[in-house]
């Protein structure tokens, strides 16, 4: 199976398509730009999701459902926001299609043209907010705390599997306010709530930070972000959360009545994460073997594997195995038996392997008969031979280790590839030799972010949150700079 997978250190962007296409996680399909996730990249998906919404639920927010379809005019409401999004919108124009009278078979018919055309949403905010209006009279209905699983629509020109495609599934948050600072409170508290699953949940370490004005989202007053380090060195953002003002509430007059009775204006937040994160869990943790997937994320945690001839010893091989099974299952732990005479247990260890499940119990008759089994785990490739009584806690025990093993590995890389640049040159020489994040000085001017894009390609990935004060000068301008940013090349 290994042989199949283009090496990280050939070709990465190709290692990363291998991963996804052979582990089972997605497949291309007959519409340009968009995906099909397959049962193994769903059910990774259903984890990542059901984690996310009880966290959303324990602080209060709750689930709603808005169209797929926004008219036209709700976009230039917000002057920022469709500037933000005008490029990426697909259109909806008609409605009916019609046999071709021509005999080309069926065109859309010109007849059935809509009176404003809808866009497929890239982002709800405006149709959410047009129907805050009618929600909020009083401070009693404040605050207001949705959220939306849902797909959208971006119509994006080059894409990649997971990481940007034409569609993909996401959660949008969507908060109104009676003060800034309670909103900038729910701002800051989601994006500890995506810091806190991405790393205790996904492994992955993040620098929490805000963007810089030019990579604020469209229509915010601040953009609060995530940022994910990948194995060839670029950025990932792998989350956002966004302070909106009352940008919002004043394109859509949403007011409420104060305890004074004095109508203000609402305060609002966004906040989003998508599939994207599982295209961040691939090139985080994966090998050139397969996926390796973190056991609190894996929807298959452990599989047990018999080595046998004949019915005999796989029947004394089952009984033990059946046993084990049950007891992981009482303690919360996904397992599975593959007693499948389809194929070969080498096979089969290649195919667990690559689909990255964390823990693979052999059970042999020969060792069975010692009361002994072979447990491997996926990180390390590491096998220990293991006494079958207290089995089953061994394995508890184990997975637990590997979350944080695989965390820590990540977690070093990250910190390994967080670089100070004083110059230009030594800037430069950082992005294109170890890469990773350049900690480096910068005027504080879109201007000049902008000409370090255009030059080296990196952007800043964010103003970490913990940035101390430090005297400098700008890395290009040589002008003066109260803090260092964090530069990088991303996805």
């Amino acid at each position: 199976m290994a042989k199949e997978i283009t090496s990280r250190e050939q070709d990465y962007s190709q290692w990363y398509n291998d991963i996804v296409l052979k582990s089972g996680l997605a497949d291309y399909t007959a519409v340009r730009g968009c995906m099909v996730i397959k049962p193994h990249g769903f059910a990774l998906w259903e984890i990542m999701r059901d984690t996310l919404d009880k966290m959303f639920k324990d602080t209060g927010h709750v689930n709603a459902y808005f169209p797929l379809f926004i008219p036209k005019s709700f976009l230039s409401k917000e002057a920022a926001h469709v500037e933000g999004f005008a490029k990426e919108c697909a259109v909806v124009t008609h409605y009916r299609l019609m046999n071709d009278p021509n005999g080309g078979g069926v065109v859309v018919d010109p007849d059935a043209k809509l009176e404003e055309e809808l866009i497929v949403r890239p982002t709800s905010e405006t149709i959410i907010w047009s129907t805050f209006k009618t929600w909020i009279q009083s401070y009693r209905d404040l605050p207001l705390l949705i959220n939306q699983w849902a797909n959208v629509v971006r119509w994006e020109m080059r894409t990649r599997l997971f990481l940007r495609t034409a569609e993909f599934l996401w959660q949008e948050g969507h908060t109104a306010h009676a003060t800034a600072d309670e909103a900038i409170a729910e701002t800051r508290q989601m994006l500890d709530i995506y810091a806190n699953f991405a790393e205790n949940y996904m492994a992955m370490p993040v620098v929490r930070g805000v963007k810089s004005a030019n990579e604020r989202f469209a229509g915010a007053v601040d953009t609060y972000c995530i940022e994910a380090l990948m194995q060839d060195g670029k950025a990932l953002q792998a989350g956002t959360s966004h302070f909106l003002g009352q940008n919002f509430a004043k394109a859509f007059d949403v007011k409420f009545s104060d305890k004074e009775n004095k109508l203000e204006y609402v305060w609002a937040t966004s906040w989003g994460a998508s599939t994207r994160l599982i295209g961040a869990l691939v090139m985080a943790h994966s090998d050139d073997d397969g996926l390796v997937l973190p056991p609190k994320v894996a929807p298959l945690q452990v599989v047990i594997v018999p080595i046998y001839k004949g019915d005999e010893q796989l029947a004394m091989i089952s009984e033990k195995a059946n046993v084990l099974a049950k007891e992981l299952r009482a303690m919360g732990i996904s397992v599975k038996y593959d007693n499948s005479e389809h194929a070969r247990p080498g096979w089969k260890f290649a195919e667990y392997e690559m689909k990255g499940v964390p823990v693979r119990v052999a059970i042999g008759a020969r060792d069975l008969e010692k009361n002994l089994v072979e447990v491997a785990r996926r990180d390390t490739k590491e096998k220990m031979t293991v006494p079958v009584e207290g089995l089953s806690s061994y394995i508890k025990d184990l997975l637990d280790d590997i979350q944080v093993s695989i965390y820590n590995k990540a977690k070093k890389f990250q910190q390994d590839h967080i670089t100070k640049a004083d110059s230009w040159e030594e800037f430069m020489a950082i992005l294109d030799g170890k890469a990773g994040f350049v900690s480096a000085h910068w005027d504080g001017t879109g201007e000049t972010e902008e000409k370090i894009k255009e030059l080296s390609k990196a952007t800043i990935r964010c103003i970490p949150l913990d940035n101390p004060q430090e005297e400098g000068t700008c890395i290009l301008t040589g002008n003066p700079s109260t803090q260092r940013v964090l530069f990088a090349r991303a996805y």
